[in-house]
Protein backbone atom coordinates (compact mmCIF):
# COMPACT_ATOMS: atom_id res chain seq x y z
CA UNK A 1 0.00 0.00 0.00
CA UNK A 2 1.57 3.31 -0.63
CA UNK A 3 2.72 5.65 1.79
CA UNK A 4 0.90 8.81 2.78
CA UNK A 5 3.16 11.94 2.68
CA UNK A 6 1.95 15.51 3.99
CA UNK A 7 1.97 18.38 2.27
CA UNK A 8 1.64 22.49 2.24
CA UNK A 9 -1.17 23.41 -0.38
CA UNK A 10 0.99 26.58 -1.03
CA UNK A 11 4.60 24.92 -1.33
CA UNK A 12 2.99 23.34 -4.61
CA UNK A 13 2.19 25.17 -8.20
CA UNK A 14 -1.53 24.80 -9.08
CA UNK A 15 -1.09 24.38 -12.55
CA UNK A 16 -2.15 21.16 -14.12
CA UNK A 17 -1.34 19.64 -17.68
CA UNK A 18 -3.89 17.92 -19.75
CA UNK A 19 -1.29 15.15 -19.98
CA UNK A 20 -1.90 14.23 -16.36
CA UNK A 21 -3.26 11.10 -15.60
CA UNK A 22 -7.10 10.99 -14.31
CA UNK A 23 -7.90 10.34 -10.72
CA UNK A 24 -10.88 7.87 -10.34
CA UNK A 25 -12.71 7.46 -6.53
CA UNK A 26 -14.20 3.99 -6.82
CA UNK A 27 -16.59 3.16 -4.26
CA UNK A 28 -20.57 3.50 -3.09
CA UNK A 29 -22.14 7.18 -2.72
CA UNK A 30 -24.50 5.41 0.06
CA UNK A 31 -25.07 2.66 2.36
CA UNK A 32 -26.77 0.34 -0.11
CA UNK A 33 -25.59 1.36 -3.52
CA UNK A 34 -23.23 -0.52 -6.28
CA UNK A 35 -19.43 0.34 -6.79
CA UNK A 36 -19.04 3.44 -8.67
CA UNK A 37 -16.03 5.21 -10.50
CA UNK A 38 -16.02 8.68 -10.29
CA UNK A 39 -13.73 10.91 -12.54
CA UNK A 40 -12.06 13.46 -10.36
CA UNK A 41 -12.68 15.92 -13.30
CA UNK A 42 -13.01 19.65 -11.75
CA UNK A 43 -10.52 21.88 -9.44
CA UNK A 44 -11.32 21.53 -6.27
CA UNK A 45 -13.38 18.51 -6.34
CA UNK A 46 -15.71 18.62 -3.73
CA UNK A 47 -17.09 15.60 -1.62
CA UNK A 48 -19.94 15.58 0.82
CA UNK A 49 -23.74 15.28 1.75
CA UNK A 50 -25.19 19.31 0.57
CA UNK A 51 -26.49 19.17 -3.01
CA UNK A 52 -23.94 21.17 -5.64
CA UNK A 53 -20.82 19.57 -4.15
CA UNK A 54 -18.90 17.34 -7.36
CA UNK A 55 -19.73 13.91 -5.83
CA UNK A 56 -22.64 13.73 -3.14
CA UNK A 57 -22.45 11.04 -0.73
CA UNK A 58 -26.00 10.09 1.32
CA UNK A 59 -23.97 8.80 4.25
CA UNK A 60 -25.66 10.23 7.46
CA UNK A 61 -21.97 10.69 8.82
CA UNK A 62 -20.62 12.68 6.24
CA UNK A 63 -20.29 16.84 6.68
CA UNK A 64 -22.14 18.75 4.00
CA UNK A 65 -18.85 20.05 2.27
CA UNK A 66 -16.74 17.12 3.84
CA UNK A 67 -13.35 17.02 1.79
CA UNK A 68 -11.61 18.30 -1.23
CA UNK A 69 -9.44 16.89 -3.89
CA UNK A 70 -6.93 18.98 -6.38
CA UNK A 71 -4.73 17.61 -8.98
CA UNK A 72 -1.17 19.74 -8.37
CA UNK A 73 1.51 18.95 -10.70
CA UNK A 74 0.46 15.53 -11.51
CA UNK A 75 -0.10 14.75 -7.53
CA UNK A 76 -3.46 14.06 -6.09
CA UNK A 77 -4.12 15.75 -2.71
CA UNK A 78 -7.11 15.62 -0.36
CA UNK A 79 -8.03 18.21 2.32
CA UNK A 80 -10.58 17.80 5.35
CA UNK A 81 -13.05 20.81 5.11
CA UNK A 82 -13.52 20.71 9.03
CA UNK A 83 -15.81 18.05 8.97
CA UNK A 84 -17.34 16.31 11.85
CA UNK A 85 -16.44 13.05 11.33
CA UNK A 86 -13.39 13.28 9.96
CA UNK A 87 -11.36 12.16 6.64
CA UNK A 88 -8.91 9.09 6.54
CA UNK A 89 -5.87 7.99 4.85
CA UNK A 90 -5.44 4.32 5.10
CA UNK A 91 -7.10 4.36 8.28
CA UNK A 92 -5.52 7.59 9.44
CA UNK A 93 -7.10 10.76 9.94
CA UNK A 94 -5.43 13.72 8.17
CA UNK A 95 -5.39 17.04 9.41
CA UNK A 96 -3.74 18.85 6.66
CA UNK A 97 -3.10 18.50 2.64
CA UNK A 98 -1.85 15.46 2.06
CA UNK A 99 -1.32 13.72 -0.88
CA UNK A 100 -2.63 9.88 -2.10
CA UNK A 101 -1.95 7.74 -4.27
CA UNK A 102 -3.35 4.80 -6.35
CA UNK A 103 -4.96 1.82 -4.74
CA UNK A 104 -4.68 4.38 -1.19
CA UNK A 105 -8.07 3.74 0.94
CA UNK A 106 -9.92 6.81 1.44
CA UNK A 107 -12.48 6.98 4.37
CA UNK A 108 -14.98 10.28 4.26
CA UNK A 109 -16.40 9.69 7.94
CA UNK A 110 -17.87 6.28 7.02
CA UNK A 111 -17.72 6.25 3.36
CA UNK A 112 -14.91 4.07 1.84
CA UNK A 113 -13.20 4.72 -1.17
CA UNK A 114 -10.04 3.44 -3.15
CA UNK A 115 -8.50 5.75 -5.13
CA UNK A 116 -7.81 4.86 -8.91
CA UNK A 117 -5.63 6.09 -11.51
CA UNK A 118 -5.46 6.02 -15.58
CA UNK A 119 -2.99 7.36 -17.80
CA UNK A 120 -3.86 9.56 -20.90
CA UNK A 121 -2.94 6.16 -22.88
CA UNK A 122 -5.69 4.20 -21.47
CA UNK A 123 -3.01 1.97 -19.27
CA UNK A 124 -4.19 1.45 -15.82
CA UNK A 125 -2.08 1.78 -12.68
CA UNK A 126 -3.81 -0.93 -11.19
CA UNK A 127 -7.22 -2.13 -12.62
CA UNK A 128 -10.64 -0.56 -11.62
CA UNK A 129 -11.97 -3.17 -9.72
CA UNK A 130 -15.13 -4.25 -9.48
CA UNK A 131 -14.76 -5.15 -5.58
CA UNK A 132 -13.68 -1.98 -3.71
CA UNK A 133 -14.22 -4.01 -0.65
CA UNK A 134 -10.54 -5.97 -0.74
CA UNK A 135 -8.73 -7.45 1.69
CA UNK A 136 -7.16 -3.98 2.47
CA UNK A 137 -10.26 -1.94 2.77
CA UNK A 138 -12.25 -4.81 4.68
CA UNK A 139 -9.22 -4.23 7.51
CA UNK A 140 -9.76 -0.91 7.74
CA UNK A 141 -13.24 -1.71 8.05
CA UNK A 142 -12.94 -4.02 10.63
CA UNK A 143 -11.14 -1.97 13.37
CA UNK A 144 -15.04 0.12 13.33
CA UNK A 145 -16.40 -2.53 13.60
CA UNK A 146 -15.38 -4.50 16.60
CA UNK A 147 -14.76 -1.26 18.26
CA UNK A 148 -18.54 0.51 17.35
CA UNK A 149 -19.71 -3.32 17.92
CA UNK A 150 -21.14 -2.98 14.25
CA UNK A 151 -23.04 -6.21 14.16
CA UNK A 152 -26.56 -7.58 13.35
CA UNK A 153 -27.83 -10.86 14.54
CA UNK A 154 -30.06 -12.83 12.14
CA UNK A 155 -32.10 -15.69 13.51
CA UNK A 156 -33.20 -18.88 11.50
CA UNK A 157 -35.52 -20.87 12.65
CA UNK A 158 -34.95 -24.77 14.14
CA UNK A 159 -38.11 -26.70 13.99
CA UNK A 160 -39.28 -30.18 14.95
CA UNK A 161 -39.65 -32.70 11.52
CA UNK A 162 -42.95 -34.10 12.76
CA UNK A 163 -45.35 -30.66 12.59
CA UNK A 164 -43.08 -28.50 11.67
CA UNK A 165 -43.46 -26.72 15.79
CA UNK A 166 -40.27 -24.20 16.58
CA UNK A 167 -38.02 -24.86 19.03
CA UNK A 168 -35.88 -22.59 18.82
CA UNK A 169 -33.23 -20.49 16.11
CA UNK A 170 -29.91 -20.43 15.27
CA UNK A 171 -28.09 -17.16 15.90
CA UNK A 172 -25.95 -15.94 12.37
CA UNK A 173 -24.17 -12.78 12.37
CA UNK A 174 -24.04 -10.24 9.44
CA UNK A 175 -22.10 -7.07 9.84
CA UNK A 176 -23.08 -3.56 9.47
CA UNK A 177 -20.38 -1.79 7.56
CA UNK A 178 -19.89 -1.76 3.72
CA UNK A 179 -17.41 -4.65 2.53
CA UNK A 180 -18.05 -6.82 5.88
CA UNK A 181 -21.54 -7.58 5.29
CA UNK A 182 -21.43 -11.28 5.66
CA UNK A 183 -19.90 -13.84 8.10
CA UNK A 184 -17.64 -15.05 5.50
CA UNK A 185 -16.25 -11.80 5.05
CA UNK A 186 -15.73 -10.49 8.92
CA UNK A 187 -13.85 -13.56 9.80
CA UNK A 188 -11.46 -13.36 6.53
CA UNK A 189 -11.09 -9.91 7.70
CA UNK A 190 -10.68 -11.61 11.34
CA UNK A 191 -8.22 -14.14 10.07
CA UNK A 192 -5.81 -11.39 8.84
CA UNK A 193 -5.66 -9.95 12.50
CA UNK A 194 -5.18 -12.95 14.30
CA UNK A 195 -8.66 -11.37 16.11
CA UNK A 196 -11.51 -14.67 14.99
CA UNK A 197 -11.68 -15.65 18.58
CA UNK A 198 -12.75 -12.28 19.15
CA UNK A 199 -15.16 -11.89 16.61
CA UNK A 200 -16.81 -14.88 17.80
CA UNK A 201 -17.59 -13.55 20.88
CA UNK A 202 -18.74 -10.52 19.85
CA UNK A 203 -21.15 -12.42 17.32
CA UNK A 204 -22.13 -15.02 20.26
CA UNK A 205 -22.73 -11.92 22.44
CA UNK A 206 -24.59 -9.66 20.43
CA UNK A 207 -27.11 -12.85 19.00
CA UNK A 208 -27.74 -13.47 22.62
CA UNK A 209 -28.16 -9.95 23.63
CA UNK A 210 -31.30 -9.37 21.26
CA UNK A 211 -32.38 -12.77 21.13
CA UNK A 212 -32.93 -12.66 25.24
CA UNK A 213 -35.63 -10.42 23.83
CA UNK A 214 -37.46 -13.03 21.80
CA UNK A 215 -41.13 -14.16 22.74
CA UNK A 216 -41.72 -17.38 24.52
CA UNK A 217 -37.55 -17.60 25.17
CA UNK A 218 -36.91 -20.06 22.34
CA UNK A 219 -33.77 -22.35 22.45
CA UNK A 220 -30.68 -20.00 20.90
CA UNK A 221 -28.21 -22.31 19.55
CA UNK A 222 -24.87 -20.07 19.61
CA UNK A 223 -21.38 -20.94 17.57
CA UNK A 224 -17.83 -21.03 18.21
CA UNK A 225 -15.09 -20.38 16.07
CA UNK A 226 -12.36 -23.66 16.17
CA UNK A 227 -9.77 -21.24 17.55
CA UNK A 228 -11.81 -21.09 20.68
CA UNK A 229 -10.91 -24.85 21.63
CA UNK A 230 -7.45 -23.83 21.55
CA UNK A 231 -7.97 -22.13 25.02
CA UNK A 232 -10.59 -24.00 26.98
CA UNK A 233 -10.69 -21.54 29.84
CA UNK A 234 -11.24 -18.65 28.04
CA UNK A 235 -14.04 -20.17 26.11
CA UNK A 236 -15.42 -20.91 29.12
CA UNK A 237 -14.73 -17.55 30.69
CA UNK A 238 -16.70 -15.88 28.00
CA UNK A 239 -19.65 -18.01 27.89
CA UNK A 240 -20.24 -17.15 31.89
CA UNK A 241 -19.97 -13.81 30.72
CA UNK A 242 -23.22 -14.39 28.10
CA UNK A 243 -25.09 -16.25 30.83
CA UNK A 244 -24.86 -13.50 33.59
CA UNK A 245 -26.15 -11.40 30.40
CA UNK A 246 -29.16 -13.79 29.33
CA UNK A 247 -29.87 -15.48 32.64
CA UNK A 248 -32.91 -17.24 31.60
CA UNK A 249 -32.16 -17.71 27.90
CA UNK A 250 -32.01 -21.46 26.94
CA UNK A 251 -28.77 -21.71 25.36
CA UNK A 252 -27.08 -24.43 22.89
CA UNK A 253 -23.47 -24.13 22.15
CA UNK A 254 -22.38 -25.50 18.57
CA UNK A 255 -18.79 -26.80 18.17
CA UNK A 256 -17.89 -27.90 14.52
CA UNK A 257 -17.38 -31.81 14.10
CA UNK A 258 -13.43 -30.86 13.11
CA UNK A 259 -12.88 -28.73 16.20
CA UNK A 260 -13.89 -31.97 18.14
CA UNK A 261 -9.78 -33.92 18.43
CA UNK A 262 -9.74 -33.56 22.03
CA UNK A 263 -12.07 -36.27 23.87
CA UNK A 264 -10.55 -35.05 27.28
CA UNK A 265 -10.96 -31.59 26.29
CA UNK A 266 -14.70 -32.03 25.26
CA UNK A 267 -15.41 -34.08 28.55
CA UNK A 268 -13.83 -30.62 30.71
CA UNK A 269 -15.99 -28.56 28.26
CA UNK A 270 -19.28 -30.22 28.48
CA UNK A 271 -18.88 -30.46 32.39
CA UNK A 272 -18.22 -26.76 32.54
CA UNK A 273 -21.15 -25.49 30.23
CA UNK A 274 -23.61 -28.28 32.13
CA UNK A 275 -22.91 -26.37 35.41
CA UNK A 276 -23.93 -22.94 32.98
CA UNK A 277 -27.01 -24.82 32.48
CA UNK A 278 -25.70 -24.88 28.75
CA UNK A 279 -26.80 -27.61 26.17
CA UNK A 280 -24.03 -29.19 23.56
CA UNK A 281 -24.43 -29.40 19.70
CA UNK A 282 -22.13 -31.21 17.21
CA UNK A 283 -22.73 -29.18 14.40
CA UNK A 284 -21.73 -30.28 10.51
CA UNK A 285 -21.66 -33.98 11.99
CA UNK A 286 -20.26 -36.14 8.72
CA UNK A 287 -19.42 -33.28 6.94
CA UNK A 288 -15.62 -35.21 7.36
CA UNK A 289 -14.62 -37.50 9.75
CA UNK A 290 -17.74 -38.87 12.16
CA UNK A 291 -16.32 -38.53 15.21
CA UNK A 292 -18.13 -41.23 16.86
CA UNK A 293 -16.07 -41.92 19.70
CA UNK A 294 -16.27 -38.45 21.09
CA UNK A 295 -20.60 -38.50 20.74
CA UNK A 296 -19.79 -40.88 23.77
CA UNK A 297 -16.98 -39.78 25.32
CA UNK A 298 -18.51 -35.79 25.35
CA UNK A 299 -22.13 -36.46 24.71
CA UNK A 300 -24.02 -33.62 23.41
CA UNK A 301 -27.94 -32.78 23.44
CA UNK A 302 -28.22 -32.28 19.51
CA UNK A 303 -26.02 -33.50 16.95
CA UNK A 304 -26.59 -31.53 13.34
CA UNK A 305 -25.87 -33.70 10.23
CA UNK A 306 -24.28 -31.50 7.57
CA UNK A 307 -26.08 -29.64 4.91
CA UNK A 308 -23.96 -32.33 2.55
CA UNK A 309 -25.85 -35.43 3.62
CA UNK A 310 -29.19 -33.67 3.07
CA UNK A 311 -29.00 -31.46 -0.20
CA UNK A 312 -30.97 -33.80 -2.82
CA UNK A 313 -31.90 -36.98 -0.47
CA UNK A 314 -35.04 -37.56 -2.18
CA UNK A 315 -33.21 -38.49 -4.78
CA UNK A 316 -29.80 -40.31 -2.80
CA UNK A 317 -28.99 -43.86 -3.76
CA UNK A 318 -30.00 -46.70 -1.64
CA UNK A 319 -26.70 -46.99 -0.33
CA UNK A 320 -26.40 -43.61 0.71
CA UNK A 321 -29.97 -43.47 2.56
CA UNK A 322 -28.96 -46.90 4.41
CA UNK A 323 -25.44 -45.08 5.54
CA UNK A 324 -27.80 -41.69 6.84
CA UNK A 325 -30.48 -44.26 8.51
CA UNK A 326 -27.71 -45.86 10.36
CA UNK A 327 -26.30 -42.31 11.73
CA UNK A 328 -29.51 -41.17 12.68
CA UNK A 329 -30.33 -44.79 14.70
CA UNK A 330 -26.89 -44.48 16.26
CA UNK A 331 -27.45 -40.98 17.59
CA UNK A 332 -31.04 -41.50 18.63
CA UNK A 333 -29.80 -44.44 20.40
CA UNK A 334 -27.57 -42.39 22.48
CA UNK A 335 -30.71 -40.35 23.62
CA UNK A 336 -29.36 -37.48 21.00
CA UNK A 337 -31.51 -35.09 19.35
CA UNK A 338 -30.74 -35.91 15.18
CA UNK A 339 -31.14 -32.36 12.90
CA UNK A 340 -31.01 -32.21 9.50
CA UNK A 341 -29.70 -29.18 7.85
CA UNK A 342 -30.04 -27.22 4.83
CA UNK A 343 -33.59 -28.81 4.25
CA UNK A 344 -34.33 -26.56 0.99
CA UNK A 345 -37.65 -28.48 -0.38
CA UNK A 346 -41.10 -30.40 0.87
CA UNK A 347 -39.39 -33.56 -1.07
CA UNK A 348 -36.25 -33.21 1.45
CA UNK A 349 -38.21 -32.74 3.90
CA UNK A 350 -40.07 -35.78 3.56
CA UNK A 351 -37.44 -38.23 3.25
CA UNK A 352 -35.76 -36.41 6.31
CA UNK A 353 -38.94 -37.39 7.93
CA UNK A 354 -38.66 -40.81 7.09
CA UNK A 355 -35.18 -41.44 8.05
CA UNK A 356 -36.71 -40.29 11.57
CA UNK A 357 -34.85 -36.73 12.22
CA UNK A 358 -35.99 -34.98 14.87
CA UNK A 359 -35.51 -31.50 14.26
CA UNK A 360 -35.33 -29.84 11.14
CA UNK A 361 -33.25 -26.44 9.19
CA UNK A 362 -32.97 -24.83 6.19
CA UNK A 363 -34.62 -22.40 3.99
CA UNK A 364 -37.80 -24.58 3.78
CA UNK A 365 -38.51 -23.10 7.26
CA UNK A 366 -37.28 -19.69 7.26
CA UNK A 367 -34.12 -17.99 6.27
CA UNK A 368 -32.22 -15.61 8.36
CA UNK A 369 -33.97 -12.83 9.50
CA UNK A 370 -33.24 -9.96 11.92
CA UNK A 371 -35.16 -10.41 15.21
Amino acid sequence: MASVDSISLDSIRRSVSKTEDVWFLSGPTGPSDALQHTPIDRQPFVVGRQSGTSMKLQFRTVSGNHAELRVIDGHLVIQDLNSTNGTYVNGTRITEATAVSNEDLIHFAEAPFRIRRQSPTGMTAGTISENVCDQALALVQFDRLMSQRLVRPHFQPIVTLKGARPIGFEILGRGSVFGLESVGAMFQAAEQLNLEVELSRLLRWEGLRVGRELPDQPTLFVNTHPKEMEDGHALIDSLSKVRSMATNTKIVLEIHEAAVTDPALMRRLHASIKDLNIQLAYDDFGAGQARLAELIEARPEFVKFDIGLIRGIEVGDTNRMRMLQSLVNMVQDLEIAALAEGIETAEEANACLELGFDLAQGYYYGRPAPA
